[in-house]
């Protein structure tokens, strides 16, 4: 960054020059991690390129239908190249699908029966999904109403899954093992590819017909291989995610067997409809062209997130995951001493937001979650966590979670004005 640039950064968003000068010192020590990084943005592009070639796109497939949505191609399509990007037999990517909680119960509730027992095997799920298992809340028509079971394995002291306790844990009743990919609201590490391959391995040689499911939030395109390239059955995630590349206006998908998503496609729309009615609403365009940036946005992201954990792990803060543990989300969390500083983290991301900027987060009442919870989402699309963003649970121990970036730069700056309103409200010194 040059002078002019720092000049200019300090006097439009009004931060200290210390506190610039400290980010920037933090750069240079990232290029060989950020090398790697653009290692696996290319091989990504290359594979989304060469899936959207082998599907014959073509621009017919941006028009869409109306009323039942019969014939749509362009949803077909959408669900035919998201198959090949996560080398599976079939997919369902809908518009109707509001969240990555939204896919992720579609999927449970549509394969398990009662009497069939869920089991997590890396601990307590996020916050959202623990109220659509029945075990946090009281809402209607949980998995608990429908008399399925549930069963919970935590991860080993080193944050790994713990596959001889998930072994001997699985019953005749276990249908599906649940892993959750990414970090969620813990202090966990997220569990990468290689852990995944192998608990799949071990897990198939003990009882070959238990479904394995894998929430796949916030860790697409951070590996060469996914989930379902490992022997994964099935996954589920969020276009507003990594997938959407920050031009999907909502969505999510799921992608696996073709005899497992027929049973979710039922379960989404009707037995004897599945896939073949549900309108696109004219999002097929942004559907794609998101995907097709998707590794590049990604790379984007996290490269922001090891800059925000280089800038605070120097400053002492606890950072998970650390600098060198392998990623396979994007998310960085950042471990403050109290209330106050995690307000202050939040609420200086905020104001680096080309929306809502203006607007100063204060920590609610969040539909689906036990603890009020601070969220900063100054986004194009609301709740989009690919663009920039850092949220919290306001609970012990305080971790902010900052994900998300369309762009290094605006990374850049998220870090600069959070680091900035904590250091002039002296909940930090720079060193």
């Amino acid at each position: 960054m040059g002078k002019d640039t720092i000049n200019i950064l300090c006097k439009l968003f009004e931060v200290k020059k210390e506190v610039v000068k400290y980010v920037l010192s933090k750069e240079s020590k990232l290029e060989t991690k950020v090398k790697k990084i653009n290692e696996i943005k290319e091989y990504n592009q290359y594979k989304i390129i060469e899936a959207m070639q082998r599907a014959r796109l073509n621009a017919t497939h941006f028009h869409w239908n109306t009323g039942y949505g019969y014939d749509d191609i362009g949803r077909e399509k959408v669900e035919e190249i998201y198959s090949y990007v996560f080398n599976t037999e079939d997919a369902l990517v809908r518009p109707t699908i509001v969240s990555g909680t939204h896919a992720i119960t579609l999927t449970l509730s549509g394969i398990l029966r009662p009497g069939d027992e869920l089991m997590s095997i890396t601990g307590s799920p996020y916050d959202t999904l623990q109220k659509v298992i029945g075990v946090k809340g009281n809402a209607k028509g949980t998995l608990k109403d429908y008399r399925i079971n549930y069963k919970e394995i935590n991860l080993d002291k080193g944050g790994n899954i713990d596959i001889k306790n998930v072994l001997s844990n699985i019953s005749h009743k276990t249908k599906i093992i649940l892993i959750q990919r990414s970090t969620g609201y813990s202090d966990r590490k997220a569990i990468s590819i290689n852990d995944i391959k192998e608990a799949v391995k071990q897990i198939k040689k003990h009882s070959k017909d238990i479904i394995i499911f894998v929430d796949n939030c916030y860790g697409e395109f951070l590996d060469k291989l996914e989930p379902t390239d490992v022997g994964v059955d099935i996954i589920a995630g969020s276009l507003i995610k990594n997938p959407g590349g920050g031009l999907a206006l909502t969505g999510g998908y799921i992608a696996g067997k073709s005899e497992l998503i027929e049973i979710v496609a039922n379960r989404s729309t009707a037995p004897g409809i599945g896939k073949e009615c549900g309108l696109t609403f004219g999002t097929t365009r942004n559907t794609l062209q998101g995907l097709f940036l998707a590794p590049n946005i990604v790379s984007e992201a996290l490269k922001g997130a090891l800059l925000t954990a280089i800038v605070y792990k120097d400053l002492g803060f606890k950072i998970i995951p650390d600098i060198d543990e392998n990623r396979s989300d994007i998310i960085q969390g950042v471990e403050f001493k109290n209330k106050e500083s995690i307000i202050k983290f939040c609420q200086g991301v905020q104001s680096a937001s080309p929306v809502d900027s203006y607007v100063s987060p204060e920590p609610w009442d969040m539909p689906g979650y036990e603890d009020q919870v601070i969220m900063a989402a100054g986004g194009f699309v609301q709740g989009s966590s690919i663009e920039l963003s850092a949220d919290a649970p306001i609970r012990k121990p305080y971790i902010a979670y900052y994900q998300g970036g369309l762009t290094y730069e605006h990374c850049k700056l998220g870090i600069i004005k959070s680091l900035n309103n904590l250091y002039i409200n002296k909940l930090v010194k720079l060193e």
